[in-house]
């Protein structure tokens, strides 16, 4: 809407009562603050069209008036934050206390206590990078944060993270940033998006990022992935504005977007490195970032053969409940700004024992990913449960003859390297399947 009114067309944008903070805080966002709204009682999704068309009605007033007004930009002030701030107690736990509740109160806070970003611990934190503390790293969206190098060693300390996190926490950074990734859409959507963050390569190591037993948490063999995670969604919150009820308008939420990073297991999988899959060389450190909707657990015991085992991932791919599944039936996520375009990648963790058995029978990615997409399919009317005709007519014209085959099996997938593999974990045959949002983003990391 206010790229549209920048070209001198008027809109109105039609928001849930729910929504309205939302929405102005994004407008000014934006460069728009004044953008016209028609508020309605409750969200046009799940309605009926003539619910909707009653809601709309009744809302005709606010759409002539949006339309016929001007929209001008203008500045949007905001509050002054002190430069530094002082907190004072009977001991110094009472003063750690009060630090707690003020940034909670604030919204700086993930909810877990916080390490204490004194001058003393950032600049302990900016040694574990050659970088000036005032370089800019990334302009961080929805709020257009300028993510400096110092301000991320605040996350940092705060996540409780030590100085050689600070380079992979950088590259993290850099992956959200990049146009690719288009963050606005994932960090102010009402789904649970989550960052899953995979290291590779010998920096990762030296961090001491866990890629084997419970590589996602919790635990002391974790710690390093629990604390870069957790500094990954702060560094969201508190440089891009990813607030809770500000942008972030998540429907219920999920523990994922705490924390979710680990190691890729290059010690144990069978194949070349994940990074290489993604351009690089097989010595480089690199970050991957993936939004991710949920996961899903590859369970099995039994499976000998990679046939069997294709089988059973490829009954965690046919969810028609996870958004991206099937969603290339009805176009690709695309930022309107960069023209970048996202097709709808999974990304699967495959333990040591299930790649083993792949390997033993000749079996790279390649055939593994070729292979799910060509079982993991749903008859074409279960895939249009829950989406719109009109959407697919408008992304796929020429698919429009499959309405008259409702049976038809469909892949979830766009194509078979829409499936991201990587081999994670210890002993026991049990793997991990993401549900994702998009293409994940690979960059290698500087110190």
């Amino acid at each position: 809407m206010v790229e549209l009114e920048r070209r001198g067309i008027p809109t109105v944008l039609f928001t849930a009562q729910t929504f309205v903070h939302d929405a102005h805080r994004s407008a000014a966002s934006f460069g728009l603050p004044g953008l016209p709204l028609a508020v309605v009682p409750l969200p046009f999704t799940n309605q009926k069209p003539e619910d909707v068309h009653r809601m709309a009605e009744a809302a005709f007033d606010q759409v002539v008036a949006g339309l016929t007004k001007a929209v001008e930009a203008r500045a949007v002030e905001r509050p002054a934050l002190e430069e530094r701030l002082a907190y004072e107690g009977d001991d110094l736990l009472d003063a750690w206390g009060r630090l707690q509740a003020d940034f909670l109160k604030r919204g700086w806070g993930d909810g877990f206590p916080l390490v204490a970003p004194t001058e003393r611990a950032v600049a302990a934190m900016l040694r574990g990078t050659k970088r000036a503390p005032g370089d800019q790293v990334a302009v961080l969206e929805p709020g257009f944060g300028i993510a400096t190098v110092e301000k991320l060693a605040i996350n940092a300390v705060l996540a409780g993270c030590g100085p050689e996190h600070l380079p992979l926490l950088i590259a993290a950074v850099r992956c959200l940033a990049e146009p690719k990734m288009y963050i606005r859409n994932k960090a102010m959507s009402t789904g649970p998006h989550a960052p899953l963050v995979l290291v590779n390569g010998p920096k990762g190591r030296v961090a001491n990022i866990n890629s084997g037993m419970c590589a996602l948490g919790p635990g002391a063999p974790s710690a390093s992935n629990t604390v870069l995670g957790r500094a990954v969604r702060l560094t969201m919150m508190n440089v891009g504005h990813t607030y809770v009820g500000v942008s972030d308008m998540d429907t219920i939420g999920s523990p994922v977007k705490y924390a979710c990073c680990c190691a890729e297991n290059e010690a144990e999988s069978p194949w070349e490195p994940y990074h290489v899959t993604r351009g690089f060389p097989k010595g480089a450190s690199t970050v991957t970032v993936h939004f991710v909707y949920g996961i899903c657990e590859l369970h099995d015991f039994r499976s000998t053969t990679p046939e069997d085992l294709v089988r059973v991932f490829a009954t965690a791919a046919t969810n028609v409940a996870q958004v991206g599944t099937g969603l290339w039936l009805i176009g690709r996520r695309a930022d309107p700004r960069s023209r970048t375009e996202e097709r709808e990648h999974n990304t699967l963790f495959i333990c040591p024992e299930h790649a083993q058995i792949f390997h033993k029978a000749g079996w790279g990615r390649r055939q593994i990913q070729e292979a799910l997409y060509r079982e993991a399919r749903l008859p074409f009317k279960t895939m249009m449960l829950n989406k719109e005709p009109q959407a697919m007519a408008a992304a796929h014209p020429e698919l429009g003859w499959m309405h008259d085959h409702p049976d038809l099996p469909i892949p979830v997938v766009e194509d078979p390297g829409c499936f991201d593999i990587a081999v994670v974990g210890a002993a026991a045959g049990r793997g991990t399947y993401f549900y994702g949002a998009g293409e994940p983003v690979t960059l290698p990391v500087e110190d």
